[in-house]
């Protein structure tokens, strides 16, 4: 038979067969949108208010242009970085996302096993829906963070940091975008909530997707995990009512005094803050205006960073999150003076589609994808990334 006539070897299981068609994130984004009810899917997808910043933030990332070096390309570049003195496969952090179990049943368990088996951080949210000691478990042998919503009640976020040090996480993340909730206006036109709410809109979107429904009921209750059962804290909607909301640089050198350990500051959106954070004692910033999800139209984190970068970048580790999702994005932010990149929705999206098995195949793409083009820019290790290497186009 003709090479070209071969048969090809088809996936045996419906999950790997929807897997291996997805080559990309957007890939990954439209099977994804396939898998969840419409309200599940507005959440983790949508932005706030009029969605400016959300797409903003893309418009920024493909404006870089990248600038190869035809004569320095190499074969077999490393992707391997260290992320808070410590080694990571890639300059990848799986960012904190909460309710990650409305995503697939197997939630933030699947993304911290596919975390540690990829040699990337994971970051577990306040709001998670799998607890901090079983979040841990799952991703035993990885690097795993703990992201802080400070409460009014010092008392409740000081248990959060006890458990979190006693599992293991070695890290400690901070927001400070988060004074109020953000206005999502499909999640209020969805009735979202968690458990999610019955109105006859969610019920047609739930009976659209049995399977999805069949594992949610057939599995561990949706609650917000971190919480005792039958805590305040953990009712869907008290959020605004009972988190901080005057936060303040003393509550992160508070936060750094009683963690004992690395502490890293999300939501920086101004140089001042970045430099009043890392003056009181951050080791890290992430450029963050939530994946637009908080206030519209706020500054596109991409564009800060080389500011950010010169301000603080010679005493802290700075990031860049919202907007990422391809490993040339990855690069580009690199390239711009970045140590790592944080994602959200798109190991959100590889989740719907398989699970952890999804999640794999996200982190995967992106690495590849990251490998592929530092091979062609010509870098042969993350360290030779520079400014030389982009260009922010008009």
């Amino acid at each position: 038979m003709s090479p070209f006539l071969s048969p090809r070897e088809i996936p045996a299981s419906p999950t790997a067969r929807r897997l291996a068609r997805c080559l990309s994130i957007d890939d990954l984004e439209r099977s994804a949108r396939r898998r969840v009810p419409a309200a599940v899917w507005e959440y983790v997808a949508g932005g706030s208010e009029s969605e400016l910043s959300l797409h903003r933030n893309r418009e920024a990332f493909e404006g870089v242009e990248l600038r190869p070096t035809a004569f320095g390309q190499v074969a077999a570049p490393s992707t391997e970085t260290t992320i808070l003195g410590r080694p990571a496969a890639a300059p990848i952090v799986l960012a904190p996302t909460g309710y990650t179990r409305l995503s697939h049943h197997t939630g933030e368990a699947a993304a911290a096993a596919a975390a540690a088996a990829a040699g990337l951080p994971y970051t577990l949210s306040t709001y998670a829906t799998t607890s901090i000691g079983d979040t841990a478990r799952a991703g035993a042998g990885g690097r795993n963070w703990f992201q802080l919503y400070l409460m009014k009640d010092r008392a409740v976020s000081l248990e959060h940091l006890r458990e979190a040090r006693a599992s293991g996480y070695e890290t400690a993340m901070l927001t400070i975008d988060t004074t109020v909730t953000g206005l999502k206006r499909k999640d209020v036109a969805n009735g979202f909530a968690i458990p999610p709410r019955l109105t006859a809109r969610t019920f047609a979107g739930l009976a659209r997707h049995p399977g999805w429904l069949a594992n949610i009921l057939s599995t561990e209750p949706l609650r917000f995990a971190t919480f005792p059962e039958g805590s305040p804290y953990g009712r869907w909607g008290v959020s605004n009512t009972v988190r901080e909301q005057s936060l303040r640089p003393a509550d992160i050198a508070w936060l750094k005094e009683e963690w004992q350990g690395p502490v890293v500051v999300k939501g920086v959106l101004s140089v001042a803050d970045a430099v009043a954070a890392v003056d009181a004692g951050a080791d890290a910033v992430v450029l963050s205006n939530h994946g637009g999800r908080q206030l519209d139209r706020a500054p596109v984190p991409l564009e800060l960073l080389p500011d950010v970068v010169r301000a603080v970048g010679d005493r802290a580790e700075v990031y860049v999150d919202s907007g990422v999702r391809s490993g040339g994005d990855v690069l580009a932010a690199v390239a711009l003076g970045a140590r790592a990149v944080l994602i959200g929705r798109p190991y959100l999206y590889g989740l719907m589609v398989g699970g952890q098995r999804g999640v794999d195949a996200a982190l995967h793409i992106l690495v590849s994808e990251l490998v592929r083009a530092m091979s062609l820019l010509g870098a042969a290790d993350v360290s030779e990334i520079t400014g030389e290497h982009v260009r922010l186009r008009p």
